[in-house]
């Protein structure tokens, strides 16, 4: 007989680590397996400098959070422990981040967070305490897809504004048959009702809105407090070869972006591309940002077999290249040329070090299959065309100067 963890034993004979943010997610996580009867340890992470996140709306895993957690685990009656990972998420976290904008990436710190510390040395962690599982309060579906060997599959949310698959990818095999996501069948607005029920001070708390490191979102601040010698001023450069002005540096741009741009030419235009090497904001119109295949690294697969065992004429599937949007149909092709998606749909400002999505079809409730980091784009012939000549001409100029 299996809990309702999939576990072997009642639940007052297993052990679990629960994820605890200082949110409403993870605070009625905790909340329901001790309701049922199992061995609840809350577990916190703090994970940077929280003096300026305490009274901070919308920040988490500092200050205020941390005191929300230990308050709810007061409540539920459950032991809880602060962890303090800050130079572990310095390490592993911030300065990936940091080093990927500066590169002209569109970085997603919240996937190395899970692909880190959360999921690997917290789950360390909590194999250390004799759990038998690490809970969490992400809206994610994991159902036991081979009773004999364990193994599970990650699954869309029932809550489609909530889906938080995007952001777990990269978690292995090993680790998806370790966690456990209880709100994956739930609508969040149920999620705050047992809140309420349970009678937890965090029912009615905001939900984090920013990257918890970075003050009012603003990515280019904590690049210039940590690195100021990152902002290195370019020219701003249209397609067609037009030098249109000069930035102050191309960590303040993000391909896509059309409102402060800088520049005036009496057409709407959007930053098509970053060239981090020549320090170099390349804008285009509108037309120029659609991409129609992307090439991707550190691919982690989910779905059966592996991902070299691909038809050589690809597998259709449908992927999210942004987390807010539904996903897509497209072709993924594993070749001698690496790993690339042909998209179905062409789709705009897709940038490097953003992530793309493998799911099985584009319904709430679809198996997700894996992804990986978006490593180069390729756009529409006559704009890559384009591109192409920009940069080559480029450095063509900077050999004729040495």
């Amino acid at each position: 007989m299996l809990n309702s963890l999939d576990l072997p034993g009642r639940p007052e004979d297993t052990r679990v680590v629960v994820a605890m943010s200082g949110g409403v997610d993870s605070s009625v996580v905790a909340g329901l397996l001790a309701k049922e009867g199992y061995e609840v340890i809350g577990v916190t992470l703090q994970l940077y400098d929280h003096g300026e996140a305490v009274h901070r709306k919308g920040a988490c895993c500092a200050g205020q959070d941390i005191h929300d957690a230990k308050r709810v685990s007061e409540t539920l009656g459950i032991p809880h422990y602060v962890l303090d990972y800050e130079d572990r998420f310095r390490d592993a976290v911030i300065n990936p981040f940091m080093e990927s904008y500066i590169a002209g990436e569109t970085p997603i710190p919240c996937v190395a967070c899970n692909q880190t510390v959360k999921f690997a040395d917290l789950l360390k962690t909590a194999k250390e305490l004799g759990a038998d599982a690490l809970a969490t309060g992400h809206y994610i579906q994991s159902r036991l897809v081979d009773p004999k060997t364990g193994r599970r599959a990650l699954y869309r949310p029932l809550d489609d504004n909530r889906d938080q698959s995007y952001f777990l990818f990269a978690t292995t095999q090993e680790q998806v048959d370790y966690l456990r996501f209880p709100l994956g069948g739930l609508p969040k607005a149920r999620t705050r009702e047992i809140a309420r029920e349970l009678g937890l001070m965090v029912a009615e708390k905001s939900d984090s809105q920013d990257i918890c490191f970075v003050p009012q979102g603003k990515y280019s601040d904590i690049i210039n407090k940590l690195q100021p010698e990152a902002a290195t001023p370019g020219d701003i450069v249209h397609l067609d070869g037009r030098v249109l002005g000069r930035h102050e540096g191309i960590i303040k741009y993000t391909v896509g972006q059309r409102r402060g741009i800088g520049v005036a030419t009496g057409e709407p235009i959007y930053v098509v591309h970053l060239d981090a090497k020549n320090a170099r904001v390349i804008v285009g119109p509108r037309e120029a940002l659609t991409t129609a295949r992307i090439f991707l690294r550190d691919v982690n697969w989910l779905g059966d077999g592996t991902v070299e065992d691909i038809d050589p004429d690809g597998m259709p599937l449908f992927v999210k290249i942004r987390s807010t949007r539904p996903p897509i149909p497209a072709t993924l092709h594993a070749n001698e040329d690496g790993i690339s998606v042909e998209l179905g749909i062409g789709e705009s400002g897709v940038a490097p070090g953003q992530a793309c999505v493998f799911y099985e079809d584009e319904t709430t409730d679809t198996r997700v299959l894996g992804g990986g980091f978006i490593m180069k784009t390729e756009r529409e012939s006559t704009t890559e065309s384009a591109l192409q000549s920009l940069l080559a001409q480029k450095a063509a100029d900077s050999t004729a100067l040495r």
